[in-house]
């Protein structure tokens, strides 16, 4: 059992914040993680055609993905304990520094003077420290009651609903009329002026002094903080009780959906014959329903059910949805099973992050928040090889078969060995 001053650190303001400061760092932090994520389907929106226009094949493109996916995966623990470290100001304006400098690099590779393709492969490196939704989500732990938290990360969902909205249609719309370079050089002016609100608005930390206490590296002198790049003390938040089952969870019931978004650029042209402009309704669609569902839906559930039942809830919809997805033969088939794989996701997404948050000390909620993160990544890394094999071998219903057999054994799992309660009540 922890004391008052990391309950506080958890649930309550940090030290040397007041009211008025707290009210306003959790719009702050929205606004922000809104803009990352419009400013990131911006680029989703054109990255197909620019890669097209600089001559690379599917092959190569996918590698160009995977590139991407990998620096994620790897910057995502890392920059969880570098927010744990140096506070909520540095993460947002890392992040937002290096976004600048990822399109930066994108709008540059539009130019036909310059190396396109090399500076295309080099705007993926900057993605190793672009995690500014990791760092709103451990500002918003930092900031909500244990008990309220579910329904706070839920919340964040609108941000990406919002984003998913926003940025396809502006990624779309500035590309045709002013060419593919345009949404890069707005999504540019648009992080640098996220830089200076972080910079400027943003508090130093959102923990307490406590928390901020608890960082220092056992054993250490007083004030000595542990190093970022400790790999040893990433792999010890797995191993503290309850932490590593509702992250396989986490890992194993999302994957099966993860590669079916993956390949949904390619099933979208292929299998329901969309245009660019319809492909980008649905995903708009997709956004609504996110809003919807994550920002309204889950705090009302978590609200009247615990966190464990609706874990189980959303893989066995996962389930159902499987045999869904393996039925369907045209897109308004997939537009009536999309509100259940919302669901599931959003469910699998902010349950787990809300429990894994709650089963380790306050003082490590951006590392763990950083290995949640780094599980999307992991679905980028190995989703563009696996589901191209599955979908040219099997086709679609594919990977509906996979996601039904996978969440139904991790439902029987869940059934017959219960998670421990402790992860999901209050500490």
């Amino acid at each position: 059992m922890q004391g008052a001053g990391a309950r506080r650190g958890q649930g309550g303001s940090p030290a040397g914040m007041d009211a008025l400061g707290r009210r306003w760092v959790l719009p702050l932090t929205y606004l922000l993680a809104s803009l990352e994520s419009t400013c990131l389907f911006m680029q989703f929106s054109v990255m197909p055609y620019l890669s097209r226009t600089l001559g690379l094949d599917s092959v190569t493109f996918g590698y160009l993905q995977t590139t991407f996916g990998v620096l994620q995966l790897l910057g995502g623990p890392l920059f969880g304990r570098f927010a744990d470290q140096r506070g909520a100001r540095a993460a947002f304006t890392t992040s937002s520094l290096a976004a600048c400098w990822l399109y930066l690099l994108l709008a540059a590779s539009c130019s036909p003077a310059l190396p396109g393709v090399a500076l295309l492969f080099a705007s993926r490196l900057p993605a190793a420290f672009m995690h500014t939704m990791p760092a709103a989500q451990m500002v918003i732990t930092d900031l909500s009651a244990p008990e309220q938290r579910s329904a706070a990360l839920g919340r964040l969902g609108l941000c990406f609903g919002v984003g998913t909205i926003l940025g396809s249609l502006f990624g779309g719309t500035l590309s045709t009329a002013f060419g593919n370079q345009c949404p890069a050089c707005v999504a540019f002016v648009a992080n640098l002026l996220g830089a200076v609100l972080s910079y400027t608005c943003i508090p130093a930390s959102t923990k307490g002094a406590s928390t901020q206490a608890q960082a220092a590296t056992p054993g250490a002198p007083s004030g000595e903080r542990a190093s970022v790049f400790d790999l040893k003390a990433i792999v010890r938040l797995l191993l503290w009780p309850g932490v590593l089952p509702v992250f396989l969870v986490k890992v194993i019931s999302g994957f099966p959906s993860g590669l079916f978004m993956i390949m949904f650029s390619i099933i979208s042209m292929d299998f329901f014959q969309l245009e660019p402009a319809q492909a980008g309704y649905l995903m708009s669609f997709f956004g609504v329903l996110l809003m919807v569902i994550q920002g309204l839906v889950i705090g009302q559930l978590s609200a009247r059910f615990s966190e464990v039942a609706l874990l189980r809830v959303s893989v066995l919809v996962f389930s159902v949805v499987g045999v869904a997805m393996a039925l369907m033969s045209n897109v308004f088939h997939f537009c009536l099973l999309m509100p259940g794989l919302i669901f599931s996701l959003c469910t699998l997404n902010v349950v787990t992050d809300s429990m894994l948050t709650k089963a380790v000390s306050a003082s490590d909620t951006g590392a763990m928040l950083g290995l949640c993160a780094s599980v999307q990544p992991l679905t980028r890394t190995l989703g563009p090889t696996l589901g191209g094999l599955l979908y040219r071998s099997f086709g679609v219903p594919v990977f509906g078969h996979v996601q039904f057999a996978v969440n139904v054994l991790v439902f029987l799992v869940l059934w017959w060995q219960p998670l421990p309660q402790k992860t999901s009540k209050v500490q």
